[in-house]
């Protein structure tokens, strides 16, 4: 017999305030086939959590679904507490939500200062207008600035950013997520394709760009996933098979089998 220790009731209220991101029997279908397959999965505010599994288990779809790209066929899923569901990307950004994609997604011609206006502006509550120019707009030049030096990238400032190194690319891609000074980031695959320099410094900016924020991510390398996440979820198949800290994770035979252990065998 198991014994149990009674725990202090939570209200409502106290719970959102403790879950950054709740997903509740999310589904996702294309035509017949069934991508999402019933997840159920909470990341906690301030915590760095991250999601894994073997290619084609879902995990792309999941982050576009909790960024709106694509709607949900059913479920919910809650930001800070606050349904998402029919809501559009930008929405669910001026929530608090700000995402970074698998591949970069920068504008090559501009610079990397204008790259990061783009995004401050836009935060900012800017909008176009012909009659003033943006160099005027000294709090928006000032949070530029804060940026480039969070992803340290101010001694490349006025580089266009299609010239960058890949690394210095996806810092600035980083930046751009978090310009807007988001309560809860989310990474699809941050270091992906790089060198193990690359993601060494990769891995310093993100620890540091998300310090006191919420953190998901989505990532491959298993020495960036334990070196970085607080919990892991594993997914496969649409379905989350083990959510827990990273030491069961790596000891929980169900996860070691359906892909931790593949995971050794390609790095062996």
């Amino acid at each position: 017999m198991t014994a149990t220790i009674d725990q202090p009731q939570q209200s409502p209220t106290a719970e959102k305030a403790s879950s950054a991101l709740q997903l509740r029997d999310v589904r996702k279908q294309f035509g017949q086939t069934e991508i999402i397959r019933g997840v159920d999965l909470e990341v906690q505010t301030g915590k760095r959590h991250a999601l894994i599994g073997p290619n084609g288990a879902g995990k792309s779809t999941l982050f576009h679904l909790i960024s709106g790209r694509i709607a949900l066929s059913s479920g919910d899923i809650a930001v800070l507490g606050q349904s998402i569901v029919g809501k559009r990307p930008f929405e669910i950004n001026r929530l608090g939500l700000s995402r970074s994609f698998q591949v970069t997604n920068i504008f090559p011609r501009l610079t990397v200062f204008e790259n990061i206006r783009c995004s401050v502006l836009w935060q900012m509550g800017h909008r176009y207008a012909f009659w003033y120019g943006v160099s005027k707009l000294k709090a928006v030049t000032e949070r530029c600035e804060q940026v480039m030096d969070q992803i340290n990238l101010s001694q490349r400032k006025d580089t266009a950013a299609g010239v960058l190194t890949y690394a210095e690319q996806r810092a600035l891609e980083i930046g751009l997520a978090i310009a807007a000074n988001p309560k809860i980031i989310i990474l699809d695959e941050p270091t992906a394709g790089m060198s193990r320099s690359e993601t060494a410094y990769a891995v310093d900016l993100i620890r540091k760009v998300s310090e006191g924020k919420t953190l998901f991510m989505v990532e491959h390398d298993m020495s960036v996933v334990f070196g970085l996440a607080d919990r892991i979820s594993v997914l496969v198949y649409g379905q989350v098979i083990a959510s827990d800290t990273p030491e069961r994770i790596r000891g929980n035979q169900a996860v070691r089998e359906a892909y931790l252990g593949q995971a050794e065998e390609h790095t062996a």
